[in-house]
């Protein structure tokens, strides 16, 4: 009697369960995230998981969960994890120069962002959009830092100049160098603003002392100081919507 061949269908289980062992288990996962991603958008997922996004191309054939939640364990958010200094991300293990640059490149696009949607408008009818390029900016920042938004008689921005950077707490700002940028860029009206690198942003004394003396140094000069600005972690508080100016 002949032989009947060999039917290829009856080892087509056994075939699915060895590709299934060879491939990584981390590749359906990915598939599935991106598809999440795309069909919910960013506000669908948890930090981590839009951590793992992100971390996708510079890390390609590893499973890259557990260092996105290493990270946000570490620095507390998704925001903090970019907005972290490299030498700070390159002292979690897993962390290469190709993920540090991916990150910083995302920060950056973030900011360009934020700062596109205040570009050429005036500053103080779009104050949620100036907020949201103070946040992304700079309240996530490590260090304090002070800025000075420099605009024009119609209130649109010339120059975004940060004039002080300095500890976890404290920036030096001298009223007078505020002056003199002011007059150099033909400036009639400011908006200060700094971060608090503790998350809360509530005014402290000497905040308040500093702004007053900003404001008396540039009245003389025809020079409005329109608000001061603080940024934290928490949220953001102004000074003249608090009546402190």
């Amino acid at each position: 009697m002949a032989r009947r061949p060999p039917d290829p269908a009856a080892d087509l289980p056994g075939l699915a369960e060895a590709i299934s062992a060879e491939a990584p288990h981390y590749h359906g996962h990915r598939e599935r995230l991106r598809a999440r991603f795309a069909e919910s958008g960013p506000d669908a997922l948890p930090d981590y998981e839009l951590l793992e996004l992100a971390l996708f191309r510079a890390i390609p054939r590893r499973d890259v969960k557990p260092l996105a939640k290493a990270l946000i364990r570490r620095f507390g958010s998704f925001a903090e994890v970019l907005a972290a200094e490299p030498a700070r991300l390159a002292e979690v293990e897993g962390v290469s120069a190709g993920v540090i640059a991916d990150l910083k490149l995302m920060e950056a696009a973030g900011r360009r962002l934020a700062k596109g949607a205040i570009a050429a408008r005036p500053l103080l009818a779009s104050w949620s959009a100036l907020i949201e390029y103070l946040r992304a900016t700079m309240a996530f920042s490590p260090r304090e830092e002070f800025r000075v938004l420099f605009l024009d008689r119609r209130n649109h921005l010339i120059a975004d100049e940060v004039q002080g950077r300095g500890t976890v707490d404290h920036t030096p700002v001298y009223p007078r160098e505020v002056a003199r940028r002011a007059l150099e860029l033909s400036s009639t009206a400011i908006i200060l603003a700094h971060n608090h690198p503790s998350g809360d942003p509530t005014p402290s004394g000497p905040d308040i002392r500093m702004t007053r003396e900003i404001v008396t140094v540039l009245d003389p000069l025809g020079i409005v100081v329109h608000d001061h600005v603080i940024l934290g972690r928490d949220g953001h508080a102004s000074l003249k919507g608090l009546k402190l100016i």
